[in-house]
């Protein structure tokens, strides 16, 4: 039977994340044979979305679309190396979720820029109605977890943000627009599912106990 789509599950099908995962694999042994530390890769990753953020900034829409599907790359490419060669380590999260947040943020100033450049007044307030959302939406799931629940729930992740910016950029400058009035309504719809699925849970635990 076919899995009904619910505003729980994650918009990208498992099928897709798969074969992306899949393409990456000869990069992630050339990382495992040649030693290389998964830090690197979100260090990387990081100095691209700082590239990305000023190619926005100075109005290169499709570069810094470019430049933010890269990075993606190097941010997923990170944690799968850090599996696959068992260097896992918690500084290595802390580290690699610290600077994926400072890389939204930079990104989101360089379009605010742009945007605020070109007068273009509502869409840059959108662009702080979204970064406020995004962070949101990891914030809701680093508290939940850290108060021991599992909080993965929600229709517009960080993955889901980068490829509609990224797509948004590259198709035209009213597409990443649209994509960032998309990211402002649905960041903060998923921080809110979050705090609607803790406490669901709570409540289980509370009655259970």
């Amino acid at each position: 039977m076919t899995k009904k789509f619910n505003l729980k599950n994650e918009p990208i099908p498992d099928w897709l994340k798969k074969g992306y995962l899949n393409l990456l694999n000869p990069i992630i042994q050339m990382a495992i044979r040649f030693d290389l530390n998964p830090n690197t890769f979100t260090i990387i990753g990081f100095i691209l979305s700082c590239i990305a953020a000023g190619f926005m900034a100075l109005g290169h829409i499709r570069m810094a679309a470019g430049m933010i599907l890269l990075a993606g790359i190097f941010d997923t490419i990170d944690g799968k190396l850090a599996r696959a060669s068992n260097k896992v380590t918690r500084f290595g999260a802390l580290f690699d979720s610290t600077l994926d947040r400072y890389s939204e943020v930079i990104f989101f100033f360089g379009m605010a820029f742009y945007f605020i450049g070109e007068k273009w007044y509502w869409t840059s307030v959108a662009v702080a109605i979204g970064l406020g959302g995004s962070l949101m939406v990891s914030y809701v799931r680093a508290r939940a977890e850290g108060l021991g629940f599992k909080c993965s729930v929600g229709i517009m992740q960080r993955a889901e943000r980068l490829i509609l910016l990224a797509f948004g950029g590259l198709i035209h400058l009213y597409g990443l627009a649209t994509a960032i009035w998309i990211i402002a309504v649905m960041s903060n719809f998923t921080a809110i599912q979050r705090i609607v699925h803790v406490r669901k849970e709570d409540r289980k635990e509370t009655s259970s106990a």
